[in-house]
């Protein structure tokens, strides 16, 4: 493939619902171009997109996948996004390294969840884009009726830039508005607008040509005095439109019938902007001009982890140019990093090159320090980009290894999970001593665990996490605890009297001494403090771990040859287990801080369901066209909300949540958990 400099490179992330036929679309490209010789299939699994084992089984994207075709002179490169939510860390990850988007609507479905996700995305990122609606060889495929949905749900700056000659098996081609000529057939032959849709482009072209005038002031005059506005002009101002996103053009086609489609890379040319025409963000909020001789910036957007090839790591080359062989820096890590042989990928194909200049996407394996979100520069000119912003985890899910070969290799394989996916997490809950992983949903840690057999033989099974109680005291208690042991010879003594009271912000516990005239000698104390601090990790409840006491050491004895650091230790555990039982204890839950962002419609159904959740609701907020709900929860009654939310709302609602304090278990649930740890241990 030839160099493509920055004015010649169209980076365009596909963005869609899922089933809405974004991958069918990216294969429709690179057939259309003979980058591929057949029309692969996501249903029998040769699509170039969807490679990975999991992605042809379940049929659907999980990876972003980098496609590059050449069209009109100009480098694409497609970049295909999950559009199942739980992967919404690889449709972030493709949207910061875009110039522009192509929103693509089913022709039957219309605007789903995720569209409205996408969408709500793409404005945050103030990203160009274009809507391709689908499937119009698809049974009630109504292209009239999805353009309404689209304005109705997406907003009024939402186009026709075509009309759809047909529908189902009647599909045609498409009308242009912009030069009014029809283009029929898979290779598209010029005709003239059929009759029946006459009046219709007639139309929709003066909504059209009048939001594209009111653009620019010359071409407002010319409008308004009747004046004829050539194509030349149109193209040009529709352009700057789509670029400051006042008009986002509508299209249409069949990916699967592949009709259209070349018409759809035609208007990314045309519409979308290319990486010269894009400020580079730095990390400090300021911005640099692109240039290829400017100093090398490159942001590395994504890690896959290969059992045979290692690493690769894909990265966006902003400023400069990265070559095979050479040395950069790593601004993030702070140090230098070695690349090897460089890599232009389609899909999981690699293609050797020998440099990847400004504005073009690449890959490179086996980086030693370098992660996702990390800019590679030159140590002289350091540069720091605008790292992607991951959405945190919402769904936990404790791992447990099947086999004791699995123990060994399971911290490994979890790990490099993390690194090849950032909106994964694992952490280790001290409290009930398990591995937890944490990500978008329950396909997201499904597929995660998939992954673990597939490439690091790690067989693990997946289950709902135990809540992480604590335990405290609810009133001052004393305790005395003798440790004697008397066989003949050297014995065992050990005397000490403890005072515990509860702290009241139920924080770190507490240990002191108030021992006067050495009743326990001094060297003796921190064997004490040893011996209370295990016995903190198991209350006398249900054997959770103790937070919130305060313990001194008030008094005890010793005996001048059998007293031992050990049996002080044996003693102060001893006397803190009987204090505990005396002071009345209680078991304590992590309650949580949960915002559910949820439409207006809706907004009662989820307050009644956290009603019955023993949520305390403590505010509702409006934002947009959603409430934002603000409410603190206890966790073991939301281990698996992220299923029951989405059940209730069809995916429209998200939420995020995060620990806060504890707080006292109601009795009658605190007589349950009792029990059942007792029946545990039986």
């Amino acid at each position: 493939m030839p160099k493509y400099g920055l004015d010649k490179i169209h980076n365009t992330v596909l963005l869609s619902h899922g089933g809405a036929g974004k991958t069918s679309l990216a294969e429709a490209m690179l057939f259309s171009v003979g980058a591929v010789s057949r029309l692969g299939k996501v249903d029998d699994g040769s699509s170039t997109s969807d490679y990975e084992q999991d992605e042809i089984k379940r049929k659907i994207s999980i990876n972003l996948s980098l496609l590059p075709c050449e069209w009109r002179d100009t480098k694409l490169n497609i970049l295909d996004a999950p559009g199942y939510t739980d992967f919404v860390g690889e449709v972030k990850a493709g949207m910061r390294v875009s110039e522009g988007a192509v929103v693509v609507v089913c022709a039957a479905s219309g605007v789903e969840v995720g569209t409205e996700l996408v969408w709500e995305y793409c404005e945050e990122a103030q990203l160009p884009r274009l809507i391709f609606v689908n499937k119009m060889d698809r049974e009630n495929a109504d292209f009239f009726k999805i353009v309404e949905e689209i304005r109705a749900k997406l907003g009024n700056k939402c186009l026709p830039l075509q009309l759809a000659v047909g529908a189902h098996t009647g599909f045609e081609g498409v009308v242009n508005l912009l030069d009014m000529k029809a283009y029929i057939g898979t290779q598209p032959k010029e005709a003239d607008i059929p009759e029946a849709l006459k009046a219709q482009a007639d139309s929709y072209r003066e909504k059209l040509v009048e939001a594209i005038a009111e653009i620019d002031d010359a071409l407002i005059e010319k409008y308004l005095g009747g004046e004829e506005i050539s194509p030349e002009e149109l193209t040009r101002t529709l352009r700057q439109a789509v670029i400051s996103g006042s008009i986002v053009p509508i299209l249409t086609g069949s990916a699967l019938q592949n009709v259209a489609v070349n018409r759809l890379m035609d208007a990314i040319c045309d519409y979308l902007p290319v990486p010269r025409e894009q400020k580079v963000a730095v990390s400090d909020g300021s911005t640099v001009d692109p240039g290829e001789t400017s100093p090398l910036a490159a942001l590395v957007f994504k890690t896959t982890a290969d059992p045979y090839v290692g690493k690769l790591t894909y990265f966006r080359v902003y400023n400069g140019v990265i070559k095979s062989n050479s040395q950069v820096y790593n601004a993030n890590q702070k140090a230098a990093e070695r690349i090897g042989q460089l890599f232009m990928m389609r899909g999981k194909t690699q293609e050797p090159v020998n440099e990847v200049g400004a504005g073009d996407i690449g890959a490179v394996a086996k980086l030693n320090v370098t992660d996702t979100g990390d800019t590679l520069c030159v140590q002289d000119n350091p540069i720091n980009l605008t790292s992607i912003v991951f959405p945190k985890p919402t769904f936990r899910e404790a791992v447990y290894p099947k086999t004791k070969i699995d123990i060994d290799k399971m911290g490994t394989a979890l790990s490099r999970l993390a690194e090849e996916d950032p909106t994964l997490t694992v952490h280790r809950e001290l409290g009930t001593g398990e591995t937890i992983l944490s990500g978008m949903g329950d396909t997201h840690l499904a597929v995660a665990a998939e992954k673990m057999q597939k490439k690091f033989g790690v067989n693990v099974e997946l289950a709902t996490p135990k809540v992480p109680y604590r335990e405290t005291i609810t009133v001052p208690s004393k305790a005395e605890y003798k440790h004697r042991k008397q066989s003949g010879g050297h014995g065992q003594y050990g005397h000490v009297l403890l005072s515990m009271e509860p702290l009241p912000e139920r924080g770190d516990n507490e240990f002191g001494d108030k021992i006067v005239g050495g009743s326990v000698p001094k060297n003796y104390i921190p064997a004490v403090e040893k011996g209370v601090n295990e016995a903190y990790q198991e209350g006398a409840l249900a054997g959770y771990p103790v937070v919130g006491v305060k313990t001194t050491l008030y008094d005890g004895s010793f005996h001048p040859v059998d007293s031992s650091e050990i049996c002080f230790k044996i003693a102060g555990a001893g006397a803190f287990k009987k204090g505990m039982d005396d002071g009345q204890p209680i078991l304590l839950e992590p309650i949580m801080n949960l915002k559910v962002t949820v439409p207006n419609d809706l907004t009662g159904d989820i307050i009644g369901d956290l009603n019955t959740k023993r949520a305390r609701v403590l505010g509702i907020n409006p934002e947009g066209g959603n409430n934002v709900i603000d409410a603190q929860v206890p966790l073991a009654e939301i281990q698996r909300y992220a299923i029951d939310l989405k059940s209730m709302t069809q995916g429209r609602a998200v939420y995020n949540m995060e620990f806060d304090h504890y707080e006292e278990v109601p009795a009658q649930i605190t007589q349950k958990i009792v029990a059942q740890k007792q029946s545990q241990k039986e």
